[in-house]
């Protein structure tokens, strides 16, 4: 499996941007489909975006669509995710997750427990 450490998070404005970053090791990482997930206190995790092994296909919620950007470097085994127009809502801790299944709306919008493996999460707070 691919292990996977997220960094970027932190305090920002609302209305400001902040991008997230996940670096992957071990196994294969450009043979993974990768979402990020994240979970605001007392809530279930919620799927945010996802990313085909190739780069060329992705898939957001409602939510985030038009806000948040997913993208993956495989020479550098990292994905990537740009939050712009924060909002307080977007306060959670956030997980990126691999999964080496075919891209579907579907397989790629399941529970994050239905990955192959996850990150530890970064903290993203944003004020009013």
């Amino acid at each position: 499996q691919v292990q996977l450490v997220e960094s970027g998070g932190g305090l920002v404005q609302a209305g400001g941007s902040l991008r997230l970053s996940c670096a992957a090791s071990g196994r294969a990482f450009s043979s993974y489909n990768m979402g990020w997930f994240r979970q605001a206190p007392g809530k279930e995790h919620e799927f945010v975006a996802a990313i085909s092994w190739s780069g060329s296909m992705t898939y957001y919620p409602d939510s985030v669509k038009g806000r948040f950007t997913i993208s993956r470097d495989n020479a550098k085994n990292t994905v990537y995710l740009q939050m712009n127009n924060l909002k307080s809502e977007d306060t959670a801790i956030y997980y990126c997750a691999a999964k080496g299944r075919i891209f579907t709306i579907a397989t790629m919008t399941t529970p994050m427990d239905e990955y192959d493996s996850w990150g530890q999460g970064t903290q993203v707070t944003i004020s009013s």
